[in-house]
């Protein structure tokens, strides 16, 4: 078989069969098909598309490029939830020990962030925790504490890794069947029992447009299907940042004032809740909302979640008290942002709010950049929130002295307004 020939044929929009498809990726992965070849062919998918039949065979090469896992041997539903990333975006680490408290089993692979969206394990490295895990050590933290976030390992989808740095330096990334693929293949070869995806969209999300987030929904429910995997995508908004906190230790900070009962703001509030709800009632747990709700209170109300999450961190080296007395937030620098004038709050841009956390010091341009895990952004004031002028509308972070030219970047991002806002609910659609 020539790789030529398959670029042809997906250059020329003819359908590739099975054979070729799993060629292409046995061929890259084992070294044997050039960058520059297989740039030429993931950038003939990302203007021709494939269809959903290929997808499934080019996330089935993916998946059995490495090693998968199995979580057979232990008791309980096992669950997996993965987010596409956004601004603000902490919701992972705040539903994993609620969802473990109430008799879930949570196991996550997830990476660092990039650009303006914040990693999960970027989060958790902020205040000690080490994710560097073997898949023997994640066993063994779902079977003790119901819950484990670790980093992606080497033989875990090693296609994934080598197609995803190519896609990011050939700006084919925004490719939903090359996204779909990348998500289903690392989230099947977790082997839990459910998983859950939340697709952001907005100008902040990964998918800025409702039509193309519902296709990429749509897309990753047919493949799941197809490896007989249950699933729920949910999509949700992305257009204002998702509550208060930007950032690393910052965001950490707001999720432990969360699983103490105090939530930063009514729309992360509603998204946990909401969220927590569908997948305890799709599993089982609960059978309808209103025993949900119950239920996820009463594991924050008792301190249950956050006692789940205190074992969790400690098991995978952190130091839990010190972590939940919030001493590990300590920027060097800050700087508040006065309102020019008054009314009812909302941010232009998303990605804007975002960006300003990274040129802070929070996100990298590359990946396995360092990054500054004080650096961020705290929003005094969130959408249709009102303030009055001379009032701190927001507040920045940093270990190093913050440059004056971004308080001008982050004013002009600020709308003003004498009657609210038009709000997008928090979750936009639901896909099942």
């Amino acid at each position: 078989m020539n790789f030529l020939d398959i670029i042809e044929k997906q250059r020329t929009k003819k359908p590739l069969t099975k054979e070729e498809v799993e060629f292409a990726i046995n061929q890259y992965v084992n070294d044997k098909i050039p960058d520059y070849q297989f740039a030429a062919f993931i950038m003939a998918i990302n203007i021709n598309n494939i269809g959903l039949e290929q997808t499934y065979w080019l996330t089935n090469s993916m998946l059995h490029s490495g090693n998968t896992v199995d979580f057979s041997s232990i008791k309980g539903i096992k669950i997996d939830k993965h987010s596409t990333g956004g601004v603000g975006d902490k919701v992972s680490v705040i539903i994993g020990p609620i969802l473990a408290a109430c008799g879930l089993k949570v196991a996550k692979m997830s990476g660092p962030g990039l650009g303006h969206t914040g990693g999960t394990i970027d989060k958790l490295n902020s205040i000690g925790v080490n994710t560097n895990l073997t898949l023997q050590q994640c066993k063994k933290l779902l079977k003790d504490n119901g819950i484990f976030i670790a980093s992606q390992t080497d033989d875990i989808v090693p296609a994934d890794k080598k197609i995803y740095a190519l896609r990011n330096a050939t700006s084919t990334v925004d490719s939903l069947p090359l996204i779909a693929s990348s998500i289903a293949s690392k989230k099947v070869a977790m082997g839990t029992d459910y998983i859950f995806i939340d697709v952001k969209v907005g100008d902040g999300g990964f998918c800025e447009t409702y039509d193309k987030a519902f296709k990429l929904g749509k897309i990753l429910i047919s493949i799941l299907k197809k490896f007989n995997r249950k699933s729920i995508v949910h999509i949700t908004n992305m257009n204002q940042p998702l509550g208060r906190s930007i950032g690393n230790c910052i965001e950490m900070k707001t999720t432990i004032e969360f699983l103490d009962g105090k939530p930063e703001s009514k729309d992360v509030k509603e998204l946990i809740y909401e969220f927590s709800s569908d997948i305890l009632i799709a599993t089982k747990i609960c059978k309808n909302k209103k025993e949900a709700y119950e239920n996820i209170d009463e594991v924050i109300n008792s301190k249950k979640a956050l006692e789940v999450f205190k074992k969790w961190i400690s098991s995978q080296h952190a130091n839990a008290n010190e972590v939940c007395k919030n001493n590990f937030f300590k920027p060097k620098y800050s700087l508040e942002i006065k309102a020019d004038k008054s009314g009812y709050v909302k941010y232009k841009s998303a990605r804007e709010v975002g960006m300003i956390s990274f040129l802070l010091g929070a996100g990298r341009e590359v990946k396995g950049a360092p990054i500054d895990f004080q650096a961020g952004v705290f929003l005094n004031k969130i959408i249709n929130e009102k303030v009055n002028k001379g009032e701190t509308i927001a507040t920045l972070y940093s270990s190093k002295k913050i440059n004056s030219l971004l308080i001008e970047k982050f004013k002009k991002n600020i709308l003003y307004s004498n009657s609210k806002f038009k709000e997008l609910p928090v979750i936009v659609k639901v896909i099942k």
